[in-house]
């Protein structure tokens, strides 16, 4: 079983240091099985000040880091003053006992603790939003990106602020198990199964008085439409606004235009039908509303970075279930021969245009 390691340093954030046993422990296998170990230590597997009015206590010291998979530092401290404070030596001797493979994830500000490790040169990384610049400025051998929720840098991942911490570890079980585990999670967590880590970190989501027309409602109808076009207009008129209207308060609320969020809703259509059905690759973009393999390809090599058979191959779930036929019933398309290409990586860096 995969091991998780979370690394409690003094002035935890107590949140973020309870994001990965909350969503860890949640994901089952289809036999209903954990798919991962979580345990907590800290330094010296004594009590832990927190950055609130109390302290906790671990059962575990610095010797777990040496079994874990996955090593995952939440954010620590109120702001320190310079490097030694991100990097004391206690923690050097710590990762010094890392095992070549392990995976590590910081969330929020722990990245600057990577960053002074040496963990992020020459790589791309986030961290909250307020923090980019001082990050950049301290470590400019650092790719930072101040807007994204969370950066996939294969064994290093990083992650904006709270909430990202959560996506950052459904997207780590999706990389893992695929999206039907990770929906599984989702549902128990009550939490949304996904933000793409590109999403940007700050988006303005005004608060909608009592009375105030929202695009929810349309956004739950367009997800039951996705099989076939749907233009703006269309969308507009569901919500019963002007187009003008409509497209400002979509952006409001969702921090992306309609057109774009379309697309990104068809493109996790077809990767969840990729892993979970047998279903022939232009029945998939049929049903996503993509039209045709060509077009799904398209979408899904510039947001993820593989075509459909490389993902399929990749990610599937090893039982698909056969989906129901639908209306776009459609021959198999012919095999791509760019497709014919040995799987590529999963994406290091979860990034689109927002």
């Amino acid at each position: 079983m995969h091991r998780v390691v979370v690394l409690a340093l003094e002035g935890v954030y107590p949140f973020e240091l309870s994001i990965p046993t909350r969503i860890f422990t949640s994901a089952r296998s289809a036999a209903g099985e954990p798919l991962y170990e979580v345990l907590t230590c800290s330094i010296d597997g004594g009590p832990v000040r927190t950055s609130a009015d109390f302290s906790i206590a671990v059962d575990h010291g610095s010797e777990l880091v040496d079994t874990a998979d996955t090593l995952i530092i939440p954010p620590f401290g109120r702001g320190p003053a310079d490097e030694t404070d991100w990097y004391p030596p206690s923690l050097a001797v710590t990762f010094s006992r890392l095992r070549p493979k392990t995976r590590i994830v910081s969330i929020c500000t722990a990245s600057y603790a990577l960053a002074a490790a040496g963990l992020l040169d020459g790589r791309p990384a986030t961290t909250h939003w307020q923090e980019a610049d001082r990050l950049q400025r301290l470590h400019p051998e650092i790719k930072v990106d101040p807007d994204v929720l969370f950066v996939d840098d294969g064994d290093v991942l990083t992650s904006a602020g709270v909430a990202a911490g959560i996506d950052l570890c459904m997207h780590i079980v999706r990389r893992d198990h695929g999206s039907e585990v990770a929906n599984g999670v989702a549902r128990r967590c009550v939490i949304p199964p996904w933000r793409e880590g590109g999403q940007a970190q700050f988006i303005e989501r005004p608060v909608p008085g009592p009375s105030a027309a929202t695009t929810s409602a349309t956004r739950d109808w367009a997800l039951r439409h996705l099989h076939r076009p749907i233009p703006l207009t269309e969308l507009a008129r569901h919500a019963r606004m002007s187009v003008r209207t409509f497209s400002r308060r979509f952006r409001d609320e969702v921090g992306m235009p309609p057109g774009q969020w379309l697309t990104q809703q068809r493109v996790e259509l077809a990767r969840r039908l990729l892993e979970t059905t047998d279903l022939p690759v232009d029945r998939i973009a049929a049903d996503s509303g993509f039209g045709t393999a060509a077009s799904l390809r398209q979408h899904l090599v510039a947001t993820i970075g593989v075509p459909p058979s490389a993902y399929r191959h990749t990610f599937r779930t090893a039982e698909p279930r056969p989906a129901d036929p639908g209306p776009a019933e459609s021959r198999p398309a012919e095999p791509d021969p760019a497709e014919s290409r040995p799987a590529a990586p999963y994406p290091t860096e979860a990034r689109e245009t927002v």
